[in-house]
């Protein structure tokens, strides 16, 4: 009997070459990464956070909710809202590209975990008692309606009772549209309170941030005794196309930027987001608030 020794082995099947690495790809997890849009570095979102959301390159200050600033600003634990469950009206019952301002308002409640887009109250700087206001960027892009103004006059009325020094944050893109003449109303209801305020002997600092615009920033935010922004925040009132537009001339290098405002003597001071507690505290003391 003839017995076959050989033996056949199956050939090796090769691996199909996939980058630098042989290894199965993992997937990235979302959310980890983040590009500056000032040096374009991509960041660790984790660092940035760390940073109080400053870029750790370039020192970017990137925009923050109302939360966020609140417990950057204040000492820990002592903000005590008031008025949050506020909310506005549909005045003009109005619509956009196919969408109600009720469900805008709606939309917006649930991105951004508040009812409008200020945030008062009271708290504690560093030990110093004051009437706190926090515009929020996440709802209605921190636009002024009629509850903003309330609420933003209520907090006056705050001040003046307990002798208080005001406070408000601004990040806003200007008046809201929504709500038409009601709306553009708040400009001069924000401004008759602090008139009022400053009649009777009150501190308010202004605090400007990325961005202020439109009637906010024709009205209250440029009305502080002292007005301070953060490093390269956008000011202004109109857009710098609708300025360059009208005008028909060519806008300055950094124009409503806060370094501009600055330069030409709109604003008092630029101050670092991890300095603003320490600003804010020598500034009421200096006031003797």
């Amino acid at each position: 009997m003839h017995t076959n020794n050989n033996i056949t082995m199956a050939k090796p099947t090769k691996k199909k070459w996939d980058g630098f690495s042989l290894k199965p790809k993992r997937d990235m997890p979302e959310g980890l990464w983040m590009r500056c849009p000032a040096c374009e570095h991509m960041l660790y979102k984790s660092a940035v956070e760390q940073n109080m959301n400053i870029c750790p390159e370039c020192s970017h200050h990137f925009r923050i909710g109302a939360e966020i600033r609140i417990k950057y600003l204040v000492d820990e634990g002592s903000f005590q809202e008031v008025l949050s469950d506020m909310t506005t009206d549909d005045p003009l019952a109005f619509k956009f590209r196919g969408t109600t301002y009720k469900e805008r308002l709606k939309a917006d409640e649930e991105k951004s975990g508040v009812k409008e887009a200020i945030r008062i109250g009271k708290a504690f700087i560093k030990g110093r008692g004051v009437i706190l206001g926090v515009m929020e960027p996440n709802f209605l892009m921190g636009s002024m309606g009629s509850v903003v103004g309330e609420k933003f006059c209520a907090a006056v009325d705050k001040a003046m009772e307990e002798n208080l020094p005001l406070i408000v944050v601004s990040c806003s893109g200007g008046a809201r549209m929504h709500e038409g003449v009601v709306s553009l109303g708040q400009m001069a209801k924000t401004s008759a309170a602090l008139a009022k305020y400053d009649d009777a002997g009150g501190l308010f600092i202004s605090v400007l941030t990325d961005p202020t615009t439109g009637g906010v920033t024709a009205s209250f935010a440029m009305l502080g005794d002292c007005i301070i922004a953060e490093p390269g925040a956008m000011i202004g009132f109109a857009g710098r196309r609708t300025i360059a537009e009208t005008i028909k001339v060519e806008l300055p290098e950094g124009f409503q930027t806060a370094e501009f405002m600055l330069e030409h003597g709109f604003i008092d001071m630029i101050v670092h987001r991890r300095d603003l507690r320490r600003e804010i505290a020598r500034l009421i003391d200096y006031c003797k608030k």
